[in-house]
């Protein structure tokens, strides 16, 4: 016999939070809440099999796994059982009390107010249980984890409002039930046919079997036959291991909701069984949104794995590489040992050669949906571009075809959600043009309105404007593609080879010879600030501008190191002047000038400034802006 050891606690803050919004937020659609808890006890039964490996005892002579919903409408109640792994006391303060889970503070940053967006990132944070509070004005849940005996059972009760109670119970059996003491508006949940239309809507896919008393029967004459038993009301076999034929669309965007806790539909799936040197199925989904933790690196991003439809383990992040974190579903695998780890995942060649079929079609998947459904790669690429990004530098074996894939704003872009393809970019090219231009910068705005496009412009060719923090590293991998090297507009001597004729480069030479005296004087004036002063032909309006050599960290890559708390060496510009500039003209014609230092300084700092730097010394440059303004005006 056990101790009660009752003890009231407060709920954490954000889990008070969570189910106010749970209440308020999914009013309209308040029939998940079956699907949620059911799920959970999925998951509870799958932990339990996977930990049973290992110890069988844990099975404690019920090796049946199976979920069971009950109700009873006088006493407005619904009952969901499992006899799945079920949870010691501490689990249950630590699952059910708190929300512990990094990247709490970013999902309430998220919340828009919305409550049809609200709902979405809900179920994204996976907080199933709490929906029980939806149509439940109390919930009781009594648990014992497998492997304790009967006095170390638990019950745990609250109403939602911000507090619940925690007693210590005799529980014989192991595993979870949680009763739901419906609102009296809700009242309609506690029956039959709702309870097992709900669960045949929402739960067919789910692998264990889900037990109702059977549902009374008709006699000849009209008269109700009370029915004895059980019944299955779902399927309870795995999704992934039908016919595809035998799978209707509705079916794969539930278990869809169920494998990924995500409320809304799935953009695309791919579900395929292979065979030959690796036997495995892969049901794989491509989200419509993005989650909010997706760059938190202490979180894990994967698919679920299972063996022989054994579950092992959640999150197996080694079966995709990593820039295919956003994609959820579930590889059934038929060679891997049902013991298998994480570490053992990390160096067999079975997973190499799974990782690289999935990968294969995954990429696939995104190539016929950016080639006929336009529309929905639009907005996979809203979500995911950034990630996906990364595979141009991480997986080269299929760096071509990532970079097919991969959309870019540009110069004939008056936003940066209007995007180009590589390919869409070739097929626009100048007559002449052998080369793919681009520029990194901090935003749109900064890229779309530097002054090392001021040639192009001019000629209209077009220029990528790379923004995101991802673009450099792609950028340092993807050198060329389909043929065309890719050159920043910002590094080295600018080329443009047939896109300029002879007498231009003739212009070109003789400027540099002519302003030879005044580059010369502008170097010795700045000294250590700058490698080489020199006269530009990419400027048509700007006085100066800032350049690297072409093998150099860029100036945008350099910020962002910084940023980051890196020690970064940085390598001294190249500052360019334009020799059709009226301010460059007038230092060219007075050397000796009073002001010529400091005309020398502005012309640097503006042209940092210009693509997004920061003065060293920025208290000096309005000194001099200052004095220049007042020598101006005098």
């Amino acid at each position: 016999m056990t101790t009660a050891n009752k003890e009231t606690l407060g709920f954490q803050a954000e889990v008070k939070q969570l189910l106010q919004l749970m209440i308020h937020s999914l009013y309209s659609n308040k029939e998940i809440f079956l699907r949620e808890l059911v799920s959970n006890a999925s998951d509870a039964c799958d932990k339990l099999r996977f930990e049973a490996m290992s110890d069988p005892a844990l099975f404690e002579s019920d090796s049946e796994l199976k979920i069971r919903v009950d109700f009873d409408k006088d006493a407005r109640t619904v009952t969901i059982t499992d006899n799945g792994i079920g949870m010691s006391r501490q689990e249950v303060i630590e699952n059910i009390g708190t929300i512990a889970r990094s990247g709490t503070r970013a999902f309430f940053d998220n919340l828009t107010g919305d409550s049809k967006k609200d709902a979405n990132l809900i179920g994204q944070f996976g907080v199933g249980f709490y929906s029980a509070f939806i149509v439940a004005d109390r919930v009781t849940l009594t648990t014992r984890r497998a492997g304790l005996s009967a006095e170390h059972g638990v019950k745990w009760e609250s109403g939602g409002e911000g507090e619940f109670t925690l007693e210590n119970v005799d529980k014989a059996t192991r595993g979870t039930q949680v009763v739901l003491h419906l609102r009296e508006e809700d009242a309609e949940f506690a029956n039959d046919w709702r309870l097992k239309s709900i669960l045949r809507k929402y739960s067919d896919h789910i692998t264990l079997p889900i037990v109702m008393v059977k549902s009374p029967g008709y006699d000849k004459d009209g008269n109700i036959t009370p029915a004895e038993g059980d019944e299955t009301v779902n399927q309870a076999s795995a999704l992934w291991t039908r016919s595809k034929n035998d799978i209707s669309e509705e079916q794969y965007k539930e278990f869809y909701k169920h494998v990924a806790h995500d409320y809304d539909e799935p953009l695309a799936w791919s579900h395929a069984r292979v065979e030959g040197r690796q036997e495995y199925t892969e049901l794989l989904y491509i989200p419509k949104r993005a989650p909010f933790d997706m760059w938190d690196r202490e979180r894990r991003h994967g698919v679920k794995l299972y063996v022989r439809r054994v579950f092992i383990m959640e999150d197996a992040d080694k079966l995709l590489p990593h820039y295919l974190r956003f994609v959820r579903g579930v590889i059934d695998s038929s060679d891997l040992p049902l013991n298998v780890s994480r570490e053992i995942l990390q160096h067999s060649k079975d997973i190499d050669g799974i990782r690289a079929g999935c990968t294969k079609k995954v990429l696939d998947l995104l190539g016929q949906m950016a080639e006929n459904e336009a529309d929905k790669f639009a907005t996979f690429w809203q979500e995911f571009g950034q990630v996906f990004k990364e595979g141009v530098g991480e997986d080269h074996a299929n760096k071509e075809k990532i970079a097919k894939l991969c959309r870019f704003a540009s110069t004939q872009a008056d936003t940066d959600a209007q995007v180009v393809s590589l390919d869409e970019y070739i097929g626009r090219m100048k007559e002449g043009q052998d080369k793919i231009y681009f520029i990194t910068a901090d935003s749109f705005a900064a890229a779309k309105n530097s002054p090392h496009l001021e040639v192009f412009r001019k000629k209209g060719v077009e220029v990528l404007l790379l923004a995101d923090r991802v673009d450099e590293w792609l950028t340092s991998n993807l050198f060329e593609y389909a043929g065309k090297q890719l050159v920043s507009v910002a590094k080295g001597d600018l080329d443009l080879g047939k896109l300029e004729d002879e007498a231009e480069k003739e212009e070109q030479k003789k400027a540099a010879d002519d302003y030879k005296a005044l580059t010369d004087k502008i170097k010795e004036v700045l000294g250590e600030r700058v490698k080489e002063v020199r006269i530009t032909h990419r400027l048509t309006e700007s006085a100066s501008c800032i350049v690297v050599e072409e093998h150099a960290m860029s100036g945008h890559l350099e910020r962002l190191l910084k940023q980051a708390g890196q020690k970064v060496d940085a390598s001294k510009p190249i500052l360019e002047i334009n020799p059709s500039h009226m301010i460059v003209q007038k230092l060219h014609s007075n050397l000796d000038g009073e002001h010529f230092g400091d005309w020398s300084h502005i012309l640097l700092d503006q042209a940092q400034l210009a693509e997004g730097g920061q003065l060293e010394d920025p208290a000096t440059f309005v000194k001099r802006l200052n004095g220049l303004m007042m020598a101006l005006s005098a």
